[in-house]
């Protein structure tokens, strides 16, 4: 088998078997296969696509590139969640703790974030001495002992991706639909879940900017995890604006504390998509027959607090500081030496706001990274005050900033109005939630 014949047949939009889906991978893992090549490959896969047994297959050939975690000693169904990418998307630090409040089993391994979206690590890691990088046994002691754990993935777990990925950064193969399925799904199927539900955002905000794309990402991730015998939902969700008020790490932790403290009314989107989150994953793992009963589970774990102590126990377990995680205390974490508003330079509606601006100007106050080498300020960031939909008079505040590194503050505040559009007459609010892939949607 030579990989130039590979390369050659996938230009010609033909399928590749599974054997020759394997080969590649293994042999770009193994450095048999150079860059060069594995960039023409991934090229002729994004100008040809996959079918989706070529696209499980690759998924497969990627999970089994590294290590693979066993849950298998956990007790129920093993849950998952996964979100493709947003901002203001705190959803993990709140539905995790409240499903493992209800009797779930959340054992999640997530990543860092990159550009305009944040990271669930880079969050935890704003609560002072929480670890992310534990061991796999220890991972396993803490949600055996607590229902839930969140920590970063191993070294060694599929490393194609990694390899690829980085690949695909620099040779614009990213956006390719059977690429970012496998990668996703890859490292989901190998973190050892039952059940995975997955969150694909769509919007100004999100890697899928239109509902179409969105829908067939969706369509291929459930697809492969169905193959590979696992349960998998896909919620299709807004992301053209923040779906949280805060944007920035330890401001997304104070608020992930005031939703599970019953501290944010059920009509926000934030509580809303939580809400949605939990209800899946619930009746996957077999703890509700129906979203009524689902959605009752969950805001009585609310209203009794038991969703909280869920968060501040794994904290502790993790090595961190529990007490930063109440009401009284949260302000603490969200240290900076200015803080300021920026205002609205008219009266109107808020017709739009652009949310992956809005993202990269508290990337731009040090909440965000450019590259994987930056070093984030965990505390800065912005609170929107307003949504789409709302009026706003003269002056009043769009947002507060909360900064330490100025030298890019002017620059912040000019992306911030760039990003809120304001007009005489209200515009069309998109609804939260566009629907739900299942495997029935895949047949």
């Amino acid at each position: 088998m030579r990989t130039v014949d590979l390369i050659e047949k996938k230009a010609q939009g033909l399928e590749l078997s599974e054997d020759e889906i394997r080969f590649i991978v293994n042999g770009y893992v193994k450095g048999d296969i150079p860059d060069y090549q594995m960039s023409a490959f991934m090229m002729a896969v994004r100008w040809h696509s996959m079918s989706a047994k070529e696209t499980a297959a690759l998924t497969l050939a990627m999970m089994y590139s590294g290590d693979t975690v066993d849950l298998s000693m956990l007790p129920g169904v093993k849950l998952d969640k996964h979100s493709t990418g947003g901002v203001g998307d705190t959803t993990t630090l709140a539905v995790a703790p409240l499903v493992a409040a209800c009797g779930g089993t959340v054992a999640k391994m997530s990543g860092r974030g990159l550009g305009h979206t944040g990271g669930t690590l880079d969050k935890l890691e704003s609560i002072p001495g929480t670890k992310v990088e534990i061991d796999e046994d220890r991972f396993i002691e803490i949600v055996k002992e607590n229902g839930v754990a969140v920590i970063g993935q191993s070294q060694n777990l599929v490393p194609a991706d990694k390899k690829m990925y980085a690949l695909r950064d620099v040779t614009a193969t990213v956006r390719s639909i059977p690429l970012i399925a496998s990668s996703i799904m890859s490292k989901k199927l190998a973190s050892g879940a039952d059940a995975i539900v997955l969150d694909v955002k769509t919007g100004s905000g999100a890697f899928m900017s239109k509902k179409e794309d969105a829908v067939e990402l969706a369509k291929a991730m459930v697809r492969i995890g169905t193959l590979m015998g696992r349960k998998v939902r896909a919620l299709i969700t807004d992301m053209n604006q923040p779906l949280g008020m805060a944007v920035g790490n330890a401001l997304e932790v104070r608020e992930a504390v005031e939703l599970l403290s019953g501290k944010i009314p059920s009509t926000d989107p934030l509580y809303e998509v939580v809400m949605l989150l939990g209800v899946q994953m619930l009746i996957m793992a077999g703890l509700a027959e129906n979203e009524t009963d689902a959605r009752s589970s969950l805001k009585a774990a609310i209203d009794s607090g038991e969703g909280l102590r869920r968060l501040q126990k794994m904290v502790e377990l993790q090595g961190g500081d529990p007490s930063y995680l109440t009401m009284q205390n949260i302000h603490k974490l969200i240290n900076v030496s200015k803080h300021m508003d920026v205002t609205s330079r008219k009266a109107g509606y808020i017709s739009k706001i652009e949310a992956e601006k809005i993202g990269t100007a508290a990337q731009m106050l040090g909440a965000g990274r450019a590259t994987k080498a930056d070093v984030i300020d965990p505390s800065v960031g912005l609170v929107m005050k307003v949504r789409c939909g709302d009026h706003i008079n003269l002056d009043e505040p769009i947002c507060k900033l909360y900064v330490n590194d100025e030298s890019r503050l002017d620059e912040a505040v000019a992306l911030i109005r760039k990003a809120v559009h304001i007009t005489e007459e209200p515009g069309e609010v998109n609804p939260m939630i566009y629907g739900i892939i299942t495997e029935k949607d895949i047949l």
